[in-house]
């Protein structure tokens, strides 16, 4: 994505503003985006589907004084602009007063915006795309006979342009880019089939991995489940792989949302400086690290990005909080408007290994299905598969079981996290071992 597309975008956001002081608006917020993309699916050593995308957009907020309108369009051109503006002031004149309503307060925007490296464009064109998502493919069917069906390999590719401003005085904005490669297999012996999956993801394509492991492994994955088993309903101890574990704590993103919050509907209410994790559990925001697939100069109001300390030793430090959800609950804004940026996870040193030996005896999560966790309860149940280990060892694979729980007891019963942290996501975390779930079988 060339630098001048993140100047075109500049001055459509300063043309967006100068339109909305025009009709009246006392503060207006506008931010705009440019993308382009190619994406390639060989399924059964062939061309499936190849793709190629250019998105572009444009939103914008107004208030008047505290009533709020907003509008958003994909034609960049200065009518149109100009008539989603006069749409979203239309719009204001019909929403009630809400006096926590506007935009981030002047002293929270970002002065300082960092190099993050955050675009390294690829340059793949279709040829080249279309041969890695073959090679990725083929690397997972020939390894074995039984690897006879395929869902396919897809690679994927984009850079794009983000630019926000607003009647403050903020302006700023930055490039990005975001490459991927996945493979999902059917491994069939007789009657019994199972699918598994890998992928790479990375900001730079000179760091994901490369074709032909992710094929192997997503072949090798596949095989691993056949001959799965159900089990007796038990309680037992559970790992959740890296891969895996950040689901586990996504969920507690969600709890500690601005709008769960205020709206009383969170399992950890008024869980600030409480201790919600085991002793042992530290978890930081770092939205700076240079390449981060979360990392970002700053939020979606132009809040300036920190370091933080989100859990300390098991105690709840922060939640995650936008201008106009902290102001409802009386606190000041975390910089999270649009997400959280960078969650690193603290290991206890011990490896995959290791953490089967601490583990000795119970049940290895490979996939989940389903959404079962209720966010008001902290209750937490849904469909899984995996493997059943003994003596510290695998023993066979399982399928078709309910791994139940209940959040708060999960988070304080976490004995350890492993150091395999698995970086391809906004959550940096290893595996995970929790000391007891409940799993619903025969």
């Amino acid at each position: 994505m060339p630098s001048d597309d993140l100047k075109q975008l500049r001055t459509s956001v300063e043309l967006t503003l100068t339109h909305a002081r025009k009709l009246g608006a006392s503060q207006a917020e506008a931010g705009a985006s440019k993308a382009s993309g190619l994406s390639v699916t060989a399924r059964m050593r062939d061309v499936e589907t190849l793709e190629y995308h250019r998105d572009q957009g444009i939103g914008v907020t107004v208030y008047f004084g505290h009533r709020k309108g907003s509008a958003s369009t994909s034609d960049m051109s200065e009518a149109a602009i100009e008539e989603t503006v006069s749409k979203a002031c239309s719009l204001a004149q019909f929403t009630a007063e809400d006096p926590c309503s506007g935009l981030a307060d002047p002293e929270l925007l970002a002065t300082d915006i960092p190099d993050l490296s955050l675009c390294h464009p690829w340059g793949l064109e279709a040829p080249g795309a279309i041969d890695l998502a073959l090679e990725c493919e083929a690397a997972a069917l020939d390894q074995d006979k039984r690897l006879s069906n395929s869902e396919g390999a897809t690679v994927g590719t984009q850079d794009g342009a983000r630019f926000y401003g607003n009647s403050h005085g903020f302006m700023a904005g930055y490039l990005d880019s975001e490459h991927s490669m996945s493979c999902a297999v059917l491994a069939v012996d007789g009657s019994d089939m199972q699918r598994d999956f890998e992928y790479t993801v990375a900001r730079d394509p000179g760091e994901l991995a490369s074709a032909e492991s992710v094929g192997k492994e997503a072949g090798r994955r596949a095989l691993q489940r056949l001959g799965s088993v159900k089990l007796d309903t038990r309680s037992t101890p559970v790992i959740f792989p890296a891969r895996l574990a950040r689901g586990l704590l996504g969920t507690l993103i969600g709890a500690i949302r601005g709008g769960g919050l205020y709206r009383r509907a969170t399992f950890l209410l008024d869980a600030l400086d409480e201790e919600v994790f085991a002793p042992h559990v530290n978890i930081t925001e770092l939205p700076h690290i240079p390449k981060g697939l979360a990392s970002a100069p700053f939020d979606d109001e132009g809040v300036a990005t920190k370091d933080r300390v989100l859990v300390e030793d098991g105690v709840l430090r922060g939640y995650v909080l936008a201008s106009y959800y902290a102001r409802k609950l009386g606190m000041t804004t975390t910089g999270n408007a649009g997400g959280i940026h960078n969650l690193e996870v603290s290991n206890t040193g011990e490896s995959f290994a290791d953490l089967l030996k601490t583990m000795d005896r119970g049940f290895i999560v490979s996939e989940m299905m389903g959404s079962g966790v209720n966010m008001v309860t902290g209750d937490y149940s849904r469909g899984a598969a995996g493997f059943w280990v003994e003596n510290g060892e695998i023993q066979y694979p399982v399928h078709e079981i309910t791994i139940a729980g209940n959040l708060r007891d999960m988070y304080r019963g976490i004995v350890a996290i492993g150091t395999d942290t698995d970086y391809r996501g906004g959550i940096r975390t290893g595996s995970i071992l929790i000391d007891k779930m409940t799993i619903a079988g025969n």
